[in-house]
């Protein structure tokens, strides 16, 4: 199931004809004077075009100095509501590379369908995706089913799992070594860096997640599943899959009795999005709030300037919230 696309009519989905010819014009003519905030081209490196900061988080930290990467999203901006502008097409018709995650954005998904660009690289299809609802891992199945629980989709959000993330590094460092041989031996030494970077925060998560009070916690959407599945957690979302759905009033009596019986204190929210839903719902149930970020992006209010020292963050406000020995 794509989580965005069923708010979606498919004439919403389709990139309009005129836009494409916008950004024709523009790759004509006006791309390399807008380099600076979107264009790919013309670079004098292998030019990649991420879709959100994950992806751009793998093809800078694999690229390294052989590279040029732009983002489809910027800072701060919910990656899932994200529509193609007619300059971001120009600069991913002229790019090298394309790195991104499918039916996470589905209008980054109907852009590179329609480009000619050469590589085109599915971080889904790197690694094994999910079915999860509004609730996930390791206690799942001891679980009876929740009266007004969202029905389960395929999960997109496989960076948040150490694992499944360096498995999409791998895919990554093997897509640029194919379609950069000239610097294939410079994207393996980076690749085999960032999974042994990985490996690491894998195993802090393992050993500070391994003997806690609780091993239930409660966030805004159910974005950590792959992270709870990973760890041995289960992961109660207020809104399913869907970050600005809004939970029943079924849901929220259900989140209640939960909390009470699992012992859980925390109710999680994100940077990107509102929290007021989980402030009413931590307010209700007599539990404390704190961010636990899905890293969709890099803003200000991040606990961490890259991908591992957010995670590291992440780490240590779920072993506070469980209770970690």
């Amino acid at each position: 199931m794509n989580v965005r696309r069923r708010t979606r009519s498919r004439a919403q989905r389709l990139i309009p004809a005129a836009a494409v010819a916008a950004a024709t014009v523009l790759g004509t003519g006006t791309l390399s004077a807008c380099s600076s905030d979107s264009a790919a081209a013309g670079t004098g490196k292998f030019d990649v075009v991420a879709s959100f900061y994950p992806m751009q988080f793998l093809a800078e930290r694999i690229g390294g100095d052989h590279v040029h990467v732009t983002t489809l999203t910027s800072p701060g901006q919910e990656p899932h509501d994200l529509e193609i502008s007619p300059r971001q097409i120009a600069a991913l018709q002229e790019s090298d590379a394309v790195l991104y995650l499918k039916n996470l954005q589905p209008s980054v998904d109907d852009a590179v369908a329609q480009s000619p660009v050469g590589t085109k690289i599915d971080a889904a299809s790197l690694t094994t995706l999910e079915d999860h609802g509004n609730e996930v891992g390791g206690h799942a199945a001891e679980h009876d089913s929740h009266e007004g629980e969202e029905s389960a989709g395929k999960d997109p959000h496989i960076w948040l799992d150490p694992v499944r993330y360096a498995q999409v590094a791998e895919g990554v460092g093997k897509a640029f070594e194919k379609a950069d041989p000239k610097h294939a031996a410079d994207y393996r030494k980076n690749t085999a860096a960032l999974v042994k970077q990985l490996d690491a925060l894998d195993t802090r998560f393992k050993d500070g997640l391994a003997h806690t009070k609780s091993k239930v916690f409660i966030t805004t959407h159910a974005a950590f599943g792959y992270l709870a599945e990973r760890y041995g957690l289960t992961e109660e979302a207020i809104n399913g899959l869907d970050p600005e759905s809004e939970p029943s009033a079924a849901r929220v009596r259900d989140l209640e009795k939960t909390a009470e019986a699992d012992g859980v204190s925390t109710v999680f929210y994100e940077t990107l999005v509102s929290d007021k839903t989980a402030r009413t719902v931590a307010n209700d149930a007599g539990l404390k709030t704190d961010v636990l970020d899905p890293i969709e992006g890099i803003t200000d209010k991040s606990r961490g300037k890259d991908y591992i020292a957010v995670q590291d963050a992440n780490l240590k406000a779920l072993q506070q919230a469980l209770g970690a020995r």
